[in-house]
Parts: structure tokens; C-alpha cells; sequence
């Protein structure tokens, strides 16, 4: 029932026509503000009531000291406090890849491909461009490696219904690749996520501040 009462809030289950339950508390609004005002620390508590789950019930923890994190360095090569840093901000990657992947159901919204070695969680809006929304789903598109880089170096924009529009640069060029693959995005609409649809105030940014034209 506090799920339900939840759901009521939540325009990804509104916007379906379902409505959850009336019961919704001054406190659950308050929750529902603060967790969306606020991802990282949403993503951070997340991960702590995960590890009290496991602790409590005796399951296995993530390990990560022997997790990787960039040039082949392990977790804990580093100092506790720059490890401690480091796991941050390996959580906060997971979260904002986890929500992205599962909204757009495992698939490249612009492609279709499944195989999620080749997936990326795509920010809209770019990490070093808008603190609050850095762990946003909302900033958030699943792509394939491809289509992320188009996207993030301004090859491939969104309209406001989530159109696809390619640069002048890319469809000028000639070739069986651009003209077999790219090309044929134009005009075309990407494929919607089951929630946490992309943001239009996102998408506009991205198209006046990134896009090529």
C-alpha cells in the first residue's frame, strides 16, 4: 500500500492512466521531493540499505577492492579516503546505468541493439555540464556505443517528440556506412523507456548547446 501510495506521485505511472492510491501522506510527498531533487544521495542510500539487506540476511557483498577502475588500477591500490571516493562514484555510475538500461528495456532507443557490451547510459545533458542532474534518469538515453558518441559530439540531436535530426556534416557525407545506417534515423522517433522519460528541457539544451546544425 505505501508502494501504491507512492506510485500516485509518479508521473512515468500517472501519465499511463493508472493512478496508484489516494493515501498519499504530507511525509510520502516530502520523501518523493527529496529522492528527486537529490539523486546522488538517493544512489548512495540505495547502495548503504542494500548492504544492511545483505548483512542482515547473511548474503554475499559486492566486493570491489578487486573491481578495476580506470588505466587497469585496482580499488585497493589507493588510499581509504581516495578509495572511499572512488566506490562513490562507482555506485553512482551503477545506479544511473541500471536505471537507464532497464527503463529503455536493454536496447539502444535508436538502433534496437541488445547486447549490452555495446550499450551506454548516455547523458542528455553532459556529467560536467549540470551537477543535480548528473544520476537523473531523466538526463539519461540507452545507446550504443555508436550512437553515443554521435550524440555526445553533436552528429545526432532530438526534437521536443523525441525525433531524430542528424547534422548537415553527417548527412553530406557519402558514404555506404552514413548512408545505409545514419541516414535512415532521420525524422525517425526513438524508442520510448517504460519511465523516466527523457526530459525536454534536456533534450532542447542538448540541441542548442551541442548540436552541429
Amino acid at each position: 500500500m505505501k508502494l501504491n501510495n507512492l506510485a500516485s506521485l509518479d508521473p512515468a505511472i500517472t501519465s499511463s492512466g493508472r493512478k496508484g492510491l489516494d493515501g498519499a501522506s504530507k511525509l510520502d510527498r516530502e520523501i518523493w521531493a527529496q529522492f528527486h531533487a537529490d539523486w546522488e544521495g538517493l544512489a548512495l542510500e540505495c547502495a548503504s540499505l542494500l548492504a544492511a539487506l545483505r548483512s542482515e540476511h547473511n548474503m554475499p557483498a559486492d566486493d570491489l577492492d578487486g573491481d578495476e577502475v580506470g588505466d587497469g588500477l585496482a580499488l585497493a591500490d589507493f588510499t581509504d579516503a581516495t578509495r572511499q571516493v572512488l566506490v562513490e562514484q562507482r555506485i553512482k555510475q551503477q545506479f544511473f546505468r541500471r536505471a537507464v538500461l532497464g527503463s529503455y528495456r536493454g536496447r539502444c532507443c535508436m538502433s534496437g541493439l541488445a547486447e549490452p557490451r555495446l550499450l551506454l547510459a548516455s547523458h542528455i545533458v553532459p556529467w560536467r555540464a549540470d551537477k543535480a542532474n548528473r544520476l537523473n534518469p531523466a538526463n539519461g538515453l540507452c545507446l550504443s556505443a555508436l550512437h553515443d558518441r554521435a550524440f555526445d559530439q553533436g552528429l545526432i540531436t532530438l526534437e521536443d517528440d523525441f525525433t531524430i535530426t542528424l547534422s548537415e556534416q553527417l548527412r553530406q557525407r557519402d558514404e555506404p556506412f552514413v548512408r545505409e545506417v545514419l541516414r535512415p534515423l532521420a525524422g525517425r522517433q526513438i524508442e520510448l523507456p517504460e519511465r523516466f522519460m527523457p526530459s525536454v528541457e534536456f533534450v532542447a539544451w542538448h540541441r542548442q548547446q551541442v548540436f552541429v546544425g
